[in-house]
């Protein structure tokens, strides 16, 4: 019984606990909640009165900002107005100055009106007068001044031939003098001497057994020589040597380095011919390569195609008169730069038509026509600039002189070749050129003697004063420099000097 008691007693007091701890947290509930809503009524009243702050931050600012505006667009305005002013201003001052201008225009034309009467006024005298003045006379105007002139002419006539030949000889003398000066200056400054250099034809051998070997049994080993180089082989009973013949100076020198490198080698038969030709191909070829380059580089002219400077290249086996041809184009390569540079032509083009103003005789003896036009083929074909071929074209005077650059090479080619030493010529022609000068000379009338000068550069002629004039002594040089150039072929130019005479001879007794 007293346990019954004891648990509802726990009982009671276990719901009587729960039910103030109930109460307590109800109380605790409402009094957070007055305070929450103090808060939120509290934070309401800050944040209006801070709207309430800004909003009247902003009209202020608003207002002011109104105010700026105002006084810019019041300053604008003052601005516009001031600039619509100076226009106005300035548009009356240019109505004033158009006006002004206006009546100068206007005055300007009344005095040209005045001038112009006043013109015709003074015609009007003048041929009045003249009128008056060949009713006198009883000649025109276009007579009187004939007569004048007759009479002025008759009168000086021998003053003014005087005067003329003066002049003549002085513009002769200058030009002269000038021509002189720029192809001294460009010979001193090349300074280049060329050694007339003729490849040999002939071999060495060092003994005659070689010449044996050469041959071979029954002339096999020189038939497959003659058949692998394109040349013929001469063994005479010349000791010591062995000849080669050929047209072509590039088969020549392929033909000597295979035979020296077969003696060499020693072991002379069909399979080594062969391979020493091929060998001796290969090198020249390369001497060929070599030497184009270098005389392009040398004559300053860059940008060649490699197959015109191989053709270039071949000329160094070429030789004209004992002079090598290469060579010769480097010089007149040289001389027609530094003439073009005295003259003030292009010495671009100047060189570059003289470097190759020879090229046609690389291959003259595989192609039909003149080295001149063989040449103009090879430069059109790989597309070289039309100013260096008209300036190579003409050196020989097959082509008319286009262009400055292309006398400028005639030029310089005829420096190369005629000067002292250049190139190499037998006792034998010389003699026969300057007796074949004399004779040309000699047939002409009125000449009594004649003299070939200057190794032949100059051929003087002495006539006969009372056969021939002065006038025709003129004539007689230009028919024999016409003659000359026809019958004969001379490399520069020869000078043809006619001297005329006269003496007068008296006595005193």
């Amino acid at each position: 019984m007293s346990l019954k008691i004891a648990l509802l007693l726990i009982a009671l007091a276990g719901a009587s606990g729960i039910g103030i701890g109930y109460f307590l947290r109800l109380i605790i509930t409402l009094g957070k909640r007055g305070s929450l809503e103090l808060l939120v009524r509290k934070m309401t009243l800050d944040a209006e009165s801070k709207a309430k702050g800004i909003v009247e931050e902003a009209e202020k600012r608003a207002e002011e900002r109104a105010r700026e505006i105002l006084n810019e667009f019041k300053e604008k305005e003052r601005e516009l107005k001031a600039t619509e002013e100076r226009f106005v201003r300035k548009e009356e001052l240019l109505d004033k100055r158009q006006t002004n201008l206006d009546l100068e225009q206007d005055s300007i034309s009344k005095k040209n009106e005045d001038i112009q009467k006043t013109k015709e006024d003074i015609e009007k005298t003048i041929r009045a007068e003249r009128e008056k003045l060949e009713k006198i006379a009883n000649l025109s105007e276009e007579d009187a001044k004939n007569e004048i002139l007759k009479s002025v002419e008759k009168r000086y006539e021998s003053d003014i031939e005087g005067r003329m030949r003066k002049l003549e000889i002085a513009g002769n003398d200058r030009l002269e003098q000038r021509a002189k000066e720029i192809l001294t200056t460009s010979v001193h400054r090349l300074g280049n001497s060329v050694v007339s250099d003729v490849l040999a034809t002939t071999i060495t051998i060092p003994s005659d057994e070689i010449k044996g070997k050469i041959i071979g049994k029954e002339g096999r080993n020189i038939r497959a020589f003659e058949r692998a180089t394109g040349v013929d082989v001469i063994v005479d009973d010349t000791p010591g040597t062995i000849t080669l013949s050929s047209y072509d100076p590039i088969r020549r020198q392929i033909a000597r380095i295979a035979l020296e490198n077969l003696i060499l080698d020693g072991r002379i038969q069909p399979a080594k011919i062969e391979e020493a030709v091929v060998k001796a191909e290969s090198e020249i070829n390369a001497i060929i390569k070599k030497k184009g380059t270098d005389a392009a580089y040398e004559a300053r002219v860059p940008n060649l195609d490699p197959k015109l400077l191989m053709i270039l290249g071949r000329l160094y086996f070429r030789t004209s008169y004992g002079q090598n041809v290469l060579d010769h184009s480097v010089e007149v390569a040289h001389l027609a730069g530094m003439l073009a540079e005295e003259l003030g032509a292009d010495p671009t083009v100047a060189r570059a038509g003289a470097l190759m103003h020879d090229i046609g005789k690389a291959v003259d003896h595989e192609v039909t026509g003149t080295h001149v036009e063989i040449g103009r083929r090879i430069l059109q074909k790989f597309g070289v600039d039309e100013a260096v071929i008209k300036a190579m074209q003409a050196h020989h005077e097959e082509y008319p002189y286009e262009t400055p650059e292309s006398m400028i090479v005639q030029v310089a080619d005829a420096i190369s070749g005629g000067r002292p030493g250049a190139r190499r010529d037998s006792v034998e022609n010389y003699i026969k050129r300057l007796e074949e000068l004399e004779a040309i000379a000699n047939k002409m009338p009125g000449v009594e003697k004649v003299f070939a000068i200057a190794a032949g550069r100059e051929v003087r002629v002495i006539v006969r004063p009372e056969e021939i004039t002065d006038l025709e002594a003129r004539k007689l040089a230009r028919d024999i420099a016409d003659k000359i150039e026809a019958d004969l072929q001379y490399p520069g130019e020869i000078k043809v000097s006619v001297i005329r005479e006269t003496r007068v001879i008296e006595y005193a007794r």
